[in-house]
């Protein structure tokens, strides 16, 4: 691309990981994928046959007339597939939806239509999916795919794509303040500076081992399946979290750094404490945290008992994601350990080109280059989040000493196990229980997810817990349905009916460090 004085100079692109990795690690173990799978494993592969597959994948969209700008949905577990289909898609112009594996038929049914992907590959263990959800093009993972990842014979070249950094790379669907998910639209030079700046902060290098811990599709596992690839890391692929199995895992491959929610904290933690010998990784492994801040006290079991460095990152899907980064500094060396881990619970410092502000409510804004670009087919929500050039988080919070704290919530978002679960959504399930009166949904603190989905509802009859629970699964994925449901006979409200949400939540909040966990 052209510079206003005849300069010339390249795009970034998702491409460019790949290519060098390709380039100068061509003989290096790239990935080793889960053994434990429906789909026959693809074992251990080099960067020279990831790189291979991922032309053979963009060959099979040019096959098939999948134009540039035109979205592929992958709906998968943990996999070598869907890693590779990060640059199969998206390094020569398409555009990748990884989506949620714990999604209802219907909600999947709405972001494959919305998104108007014309491609849709799905796990084998989601093949119940395909009876209400469909696309020009079906695949299933590990059945369909020799053609489409060149496992026999030579593949095609795929057709060259010049770039373009502003071009939509991937849309990553989201729970927000609706009930509809929004997808967002994250583009190469999002993408490309998020990984740049994460790896960074991370210090991420050659010798890295990532374990998987992070499902691939919760926004792109934030930047590392690009980082990684870039710097000629491993990828260990982990396709179900259990504590036991990350502990071996790290043992087995010499894993160096792990992504995670809080409830793989907690799964690790459990495992640890029935661990035959010395716990894996100690003084070696860095785990980086998000989702919700873990109490002080399984911070400090981290640092101590698994022997681990603890990272903690805030962002968003909408920031691709990272916007802070709280680690260990040397100014806190003098500290006693608990007061170390309660610095290390913050959310962190702005991350290099990221910009902080709060506005006279309380809400936290940002400016990056790694904002999204906007809301898939939804401009009016897009210019609200992004009024006045800033990114509007939904989410109060104060600065103090250069560090962000999340203080509260004002979009009404539940962060449970990691994943947003939007309570407007579940009140819409809540409330179409025929005994239902009104229902007002919140997260309370919980020690292994972070928060847990709470419904509080006022009732006509006598239905039990266990019935509100099983009617809400039949609308909603697991995750977001309630963990805990109590009765109660009026929900607090201000003089214009709106329902006073806080007062709801204050005698589960009040005895806790922070008013958001």
């Amino acid at each position: 691309m052209p510079r206003k004085d005849g300069t010339v100079f390249f795009d970034l692109g998702v491409r460019d990981f790949l290519d060098r990795a390709e380039l100068v690690y061509p003989d290096r173990v790239a990935i080793v994928d889960e053994p434990d799978q429906p789909a026959p494993s693809w074992g251990t592969m080099t960067y020279r046959e990831m790189a291979r597959r991922a032309r053979a994948q963009a060959a099979w969209l040019d096959a098939h007339d999948i134009p540039v700008g035109g979205p592929v949905a992958i709906v998968s577990h943990n996999a070598a597939r869907l890693l590779v289909s990060f640059f199969g898609v998206s390094a020569w112009g398409r555009i990748l939806v990884p989506v949620n594996f714990r999604l209802a038929p219907a909600e999947v049914r709405y972001i494959v239509e919305h998104s108007g992907a014309e491609v849709l590959l799905v796990d084998p263990e989601l093949r119940p999916l395909l009876d209400s959800v469909t696309a020009k093009h079906v695949l299933v993972l590990g059945e369909d795919d020799e053609e489409m990842f060149g496992l026999t014979g030579e593949p095609a070249e795929p057709r060259a794509w010049p770039g373009d950094e502003s071009a939509t790379a991937t849309l990553n669907f989201t729970s927000g303040t609706t009930a509809r998910p929004k997808g967002v639209q994250l583009t190469h030079r999002n993408i490309w500076i998020n990984a740049a700046t994460f790896g960074l902060h991370v210090t991420l290098n050659d010798n890295d081992v990532l374990l998987h811990t992070l499902p691939m599709f919760h926004c792109n596992g934030w930047g590392m399946p690009y980082a990684l690839t870039g710097l000629g890391g491993k990828h260990v692929v982990l396709r179900k979290v259990d504590g036991s199995e990350i502990l071996r895992r790290i043992d087995k491959h010499g894993v160096t750094i792990l992504c995670a929610a809080p409830a793989v904290v907690t799964a690790a933690l459990d495992a640890a404490s029935t661990w035959d010998g010395e716990i894996p990784g100690r003084d070696r492994v860095r785990i980086v945290v998000a989702g919700a801040p873990p109490p002080t006290r399984t911070i400090e079991r981290v640092r101590a008992d698994l022997g681990w460095e603890f990272i903690q990152i805030y962002g968003l899907t909408e920031t691709a994601p990272l916007i802070t980064v709280n680690r260990m500094r040397s100014e806190w060396e003098d500290l006693d350990a608990h007061q170390q881990a309660r610095l290390l619970g913050r959310a962190g410092a702005p991350a290099l080109g990221v910009r902080i502000d709060i506005d006279t409510d309380g809400e936290v804004l940002t400016r990056s280059n790694t904002n999204l670009d906007g809301y898939w087919d939804n401009p009016d929500e897009t210019a609200r989040v992004q009024e006045g050039n800033w990114f509007h988080t939904g989410d109060g919070g104060s600065m103090s000493d250069g560090y962000l704290t999340i203080a509260d919530r004002k979009k009404d978002v539940i962060i449970t196990g990691g994943e947003n679960v939007s309570s407007i959504e579940v009140e819409d399930a809540l409330n179409s229980h025929p005994a239902v009166r009104e229902a007002a949904v919140i997260g309370i603190p919980d020690e292994k997810w972070g928060e847990l989905v709470t419904a509080l509802v006022v009732t006509e009859g006598t239905p039990t817990a266990e019935e509100i629970i099983a009617h809400c699964r039949e609308h909603l994925a697991g995750y977001k349905c309630p963990k805990r449901v109590e009765f109660l006979d009026e929900l607090p409200r201000t003089a214009t009916g709106k329902i006073q949400k806080y007062k709801l939540r204050e005698p589960y909040w009040a005895d806790q460090e922070r008013q958001v966990n």
